[in-house]
Formats: C-alpha cells, structure tokens, sequence
C-alpha cells in the first residue's frame, strides 16, 4: 500500500522539476527578446535624440517602435511589445492579465523592490492557446522625462498632442514604472 503512493509522490516531484526547468528556460528565452527589443529601441532612441532632439525621438516612438517589436517577435517566434498602465498608444493598452500584473508590479515597487528587478511570468490560456507570458517593468529614467515627465517643453508636447490625442503616459518621474515589456509565446 505504501508503495503507489511513494510512486505518485515521486512522480508528482518528477513533474514539478521538469515544469521548473520548462519556466526557466522560457524565462530566459522571453528575457532574450525583450533584451533584444530594449537593446534596439534605445539605441534608436538615443541616436534619434543625439542627432536631432526629442521630435526626432517621437517619431521613433511612433514609427520605428511598432516595427521593431514586429521583427523581434518575428526573429524570436513569439510577440513581443509594450504596455502599461497610462498609454500613450491606444493600441499598446495592456489587457486583462496585463493589467493585473501591472498593478502587481506598482505594488512591488511600494513595497521596496528595485524596479529594475520586477518581473513576473506563468503559463497560462491566451486566445484558446496554451502560452508562457512574461512581462518585465521599465524603470523610467531621465530621457523619458523629456515626453513622459510632469514638465514637457512646448513643442514635444505639442507633437505629442498631434500625435497622441489621448495621450495618457506624461507626469512620470525618475524610477517611477514607464510601462512593461510584455511577451506571448505559445507552447505546444
């Protein structure tokens, strides 16, 4: 009698290891991506805004962002963008389970934890699929003040407006959380 339940016991630990593995390792390759796309898009946006100031940067944040998600979700075989809680883009609100982890991710930071760090993954049913999801908080930092700030010079404010009628993403400060990086991958 003891035996089976020794064995289903041994066979659940089994099956919690291997799943363990399983989230490490899309945890990594989901950190891979968003590496990628965070890589990419702050080079474009420190090369846009060296070469010719904050409009320059916009148009990178209009254009060139949506595009760059799209290849990097291409090259990596997942998708991959941003969200958060003030949008600036409507069509990178956060939905439900979005939403709830970035809620999570404010309290997290309430509580103390560096906002570099936080982060949050599980597997989880998105569209009918079996999917891992990760999301990874972006700290704001001294360049995003000069379109997501409290103060906003008159002429960014006023592409933004152009824009963005229903810009959200403004009045942030330094280590406050911008948004998140936010990825799907679908698991077979």
């Amino acid at each position: 009698m003891k035996k089976p339940i020794l064995y289903i016991l041994l066979g659940l630990l089994t099956s919690f290891s291997a799943h363990a593995s399983e989230n490490a390792q899309l945890t990594n390759e989901t950190r891979g991506a968003i590496k990628a796309l965070g890589s990419e898009l702050k080079a474009t946006l420190q090369s846009a805004m060296k070469s010719e100031g904050p409009l320059k940067a916009i148009a990178v944040c209009n254009v060139k962002a949506p595009e760059l998600a799209k290849k990097v979700s291409t090259e990596k075989g997942m998708e991959v963008g941003r969200t958060s809680l003030k949008t600036r883009n409507e069509l990178n609100a956060p939905d439900p389970w979005e939403l709830s982890v970035l809620e999570q991710f404010e309290h997290r930071k309430a509580d103390g934890e560096p906002v570099n760090r936080i982060e949050y993954s599980e597997v989880t049913t998105h569209n009918g699929n079996r999917v891992f999801r990760y999301m990874k908080a972006i700290p704001t930092d001294d360049v995003c003040l000069m379109c997501h700030g409290k103060q906003i010079a008159e002429p960014v404010s006023a592409e933004l407006k152009k824009l963005y009628p229903n810009d959200r993403a403004t009045g942030f400060s330094k280590g406050d959380i911008r948004g998140a990086f936010t990825v799907i991958k679908i698991l077979e």
